[in-house]
């Protein structure tokens, strides 16, 4: 490990931590509720959005579905102090069940899913599934669950059957991504009957669902030396932890006594995978309405908000891409992230990423301050270049926005992979940005 690495504030026992916050959030859901429940051990309490909120100083979380936006109001804050906020996602591309979801054919008794967001299609085949997620009661109220067995399958053709299989497989999402889970004649709600036997609750006071499958297999450390992670939903609950984990240790020192410059915000939206555009994504309206009502908490008026944010910096933290040895070519020269390297800066030109010369020096500030190593990644000119909540967040609210992440191989696949360390040098570099 590197002389920065170990002067790091985190170090290998919080990439542990993060190998149990992936096993218990294999939906959206289950992340916003994870992070709360590491937050609340640091004082942190969740307030409703119809309720009206206090300006005293302490920790406070929103949580709205998928999303949670979550704030330390530090000792002497004004209603002019800006913001720092840390952005992130908590959805990852999956199989998701349909509204009917049981269905089958030829004897086999399977379930309808639909593609969420951009999935490496071959990378769900032969891989045990459970399933997760939520589900909404006639009383209103919501029940999550978590069926982490080998419940589903998406069974690959033998190849026997398909010989040009490795000249290219090619799938149909409606007619090959069907999983199976048993054998005989379709049962009309057999499934949510059984998903309701395992959450505890009467199937017919369920209303509405939000299921998802995951892959039961769990994280791991990889490699002779176990300097890799190999896991589901990396991208971008990776960030997420680092960012509760940085938040919290930021909110424990205040709370002793270190002085804040800035109030530190975690905002975790959903959908980002598909967009953001919703009440819980990062195009919605969630995160400004959050910032505006802690401003007005304050004492705080119209020209208040406009000077806090003015003075306020986001880190958009995402999953970006570290080269690929068996497709170097793919990647810019210049810029070859490596695992275990540190976080990556990400820029781009036309915006895709929100960088620019002011928002590298402040990430350049945090990671010295950190004591942790950095990197820079670039599209090759010749390859699309992806995009984060980045932009968005800095349009919607006009505040300098960073991008970065950490470097991993196998995005949006089942399974991920990257650099054991790359974890907690990340959450040192976010809690040095948090801390201003």
């Amino acid at each position: 490990m590197s002389t920065a690495a170990r002067q790091a504030f985190f170090d290998r026992t919080h990439t542990d931590d993060l190998i149990a916050f992936l096993g218990s959030s294999p939906s959206p859901y289950h992340a916003v509720a994870s992070a709360a429940q590491r937050l609340e051990k640091v004082g942190f309490r969740q307030v409703s959005e119809t309720d009206a909120w206090d300006g005293t100083t302490g920790g406070r979380y929103v949580v709205r579905g998928g999303a949670l936006i979550a704030w330390y109001v530090p000792q002497g804050a004004g209603p002019q102090t800006p913001f720092r906020v840390v952005g992130t996602h908590t959805d990852s591309p999956n199989l998701r069940v349909k509204p009917v979801p049981d269905t089958g054919s030829a004897g086999w008794r399977q379930v309808a899913v639909e593609i969420y967001g951009g999935v490496p299609l071959n990378t769900w085949l032969d891989r045990d599934l459970g399933l997760s997620g939520r589900l909404a009661l006639r009383d209103g109220s919501v029940r999550l669950v978590q069926i982490d067995e080998p419940l589903l399958r998406v069974p690959q053709l033998a190849i026997h059957l398909d010989r040009q299989v490795n000249d290219g497989l090619k799938l149909d999402k409606q007619r090959h991504l069907t999983p199976i889970w048993g054998l005989g004649p379709t049962d009309e709600g057999s499934l949510i009957e059984y998903v309701a036997e395992r959450a505890g609750v009467p199937a017919d006071d369920i209303v509405g669902w939000d299921l998802m499958t995951h892959d039961v297999q769990p994280p791991s450390y990889l490699g002779r030396d176990r300097e890799l992670l190999a896991g589901p939903r990396l991208d971008n609950l990776l960030s997420v932890h680092a960012a509760t984990a940085a938040l919290a240790a930021t909110a424990a020192a205040a709370a002793e006594g270190a002085e804040l410059p800035y109030i530190p915000v975690l905002a975790a939206f959903d959908h980002e995978e598909t967009g953001s555009e919703s009440d819980t994504g990062a195009q919605g309206p969630l995160l400004g309405n959050v910032l505006e009502r802690s401003v007005h908490a304050r004492g705080g008026s119209p020209e208040d908000r406009a000077r806090a944010l003015a003075g306020t910096v986001c880190l958009s933290s995402d999953m970006g891409h570290a080269v690929h040895p068996n497709y170097s070519e793919r990647h810019e020269p210049g810029h070859h992230p490596m695992p275990n390297g540190g976080p990556i800066l990400k820029v781009n030109v036309n915006n895709r990423y929100a960088t620019d010369a002011v928002g590298r020096a402040v990430f350049a500030a945090a990671c010295e301050r950190a004591g942790v190593p950095w990197q820079t990644f670039v599209s090759n000119n010749a390859m699309p270049c992806g995009t984060t909540i980045g932009p968005i967040t800095a349009a919607r609210l006009g505040i300098t926005t960073v991008d970065c992440g950490i470097a991993a191989l196998s995005m949006h696949s089942a399974r991920e992979l990257c650099g054991a360390d790359d974890p907690f040098l990340l959450a040192g570099a976010i809690k040095a940005f948090l801390e201003g």
